[in-house]
């Protein structure tokens, strides 16, 4: 089809503010031919992209379809504007990095300190989620690369991954509720007491999960949460045995402490990950080889 790229332009700032009179002050112009463009592309593509009513604007099943092919390709081409606007300087621009809550707290903070003192003009944008909807910042382009535990299961073969670090998940517990310290245990004793652990959204759980089905076992955790801090928070006071990366774990607690195996489980490690299809800019390599 012959259409107008601005058509769809129009069209992605009405489907992600959900506002016409919003998409007029972004795009600066007036709201009617915001109004007459939507109209336009809707009749070349034989579809209703939104609907329309008197107190809000929402995007019909087309709508949403055509949306998430129309994203990519916008922030593609604001990445590659900011490319040339750079011209392969690290004076300016955007550095756009995604990483779970754990991730940055316990890791990438000392990196983001020394990328800023040493590079003050460039912007840096850190969008939080888990490890496996980082993934989906990839796919989409709204990140340059993205920090995550790994195996992870929606890493695509596209991505090219680097190892940062290497991590062992430990259970570990409160001293007073739980009289199993200086003993090894196995997996099917676990389950005797009250596991916490990550949501089914982290691949931290897919990892223990994996591992438990390895022995046959199923497990059915007590408590499952977004948090590794509350988890900790929740072992400290007896809630039950959280399951955690170790380097989560404040050194000489005296609250905790970490379960012995009969067992070990195996390392796992921490990537840093990009698009090897897409062109990756200055800073984003500048930090990667920091990493």
């Amino acid at each position: 089809m012959d259409i107008n790229y601005e058509l769809y332009k129009v069209f992605y700032h009405v489907a992600v503010t959900l506002s016409f009179s919003e998409a007029s002050k972004q795009l600066f112009i007036s709201q009617s031919a915001v109004s007459q463009s939507i109209k336009v592309l809707e009749k070349k593509l034989n579809q209703p992209l939104f609907i329309r009513s008197t107190k809000k604007v929402q995007l019909t099943p087309e709508g949403e379809i055509l949306l998430k092919h129309i994203e990519p390709a916008m922030n593609l081409i604001k990445k590659g504007e900011n490319q040339l606007l750079e011209a392969h300087t690290l004076n300016g621009g955007q550095l756009r990095i995604g990483a779970s809550d754990t991730i940055c707290r316990y890791y990438l903070v000392p990196y983001l300190n020394r990328f800023h003192k040493e590079y003050p003009g460039i912007h840096i944008k850190v969008t939080n989620m888990t490890s496996i909807q980082c993934a989906s910042l990839l796919e989409s382009g709204q990140a340059d690369f993205i920090i995550t535990n790994y195996p992870n299961s929606a890493l695509s073969g596209s991505m090219n991954t680097r190892v940062i670090n290497e991590f062992r998940d430990v259970f570990t517990a409160s001293r007073q509720a739980f009289d199993l310290e200086g003993k090894a245990h196995t997996l099917e004793e676990l389950l005797q007491y009250p596991i916490m652990m990550l949501d089914r959204k982290s691949t931290t759980s897919e990892f223990l999960h994996q591992i438990f089905q390895k022995n046959q076992l199923d497990l059915v955790p007590e408590i499952e949460l977004s948090s590794n801090d509350l988890l900790i928070d929740l072992a400290r006071i007896g809630l039950g045995i959280a399951f955690v990366p170790d380097f989560c774990i404040p050194p000489k607690d005296r609250d905790l402490f970490v379960l012995e195996l009969t067992e070990q489980l195996p390392l796992r490690q921490m990537v840093v990950a990009y698009n090897e299809s897409l062109p990756v800019s200055q800073a984003a390599k500048q930090f990667m080889d920091m990493l």
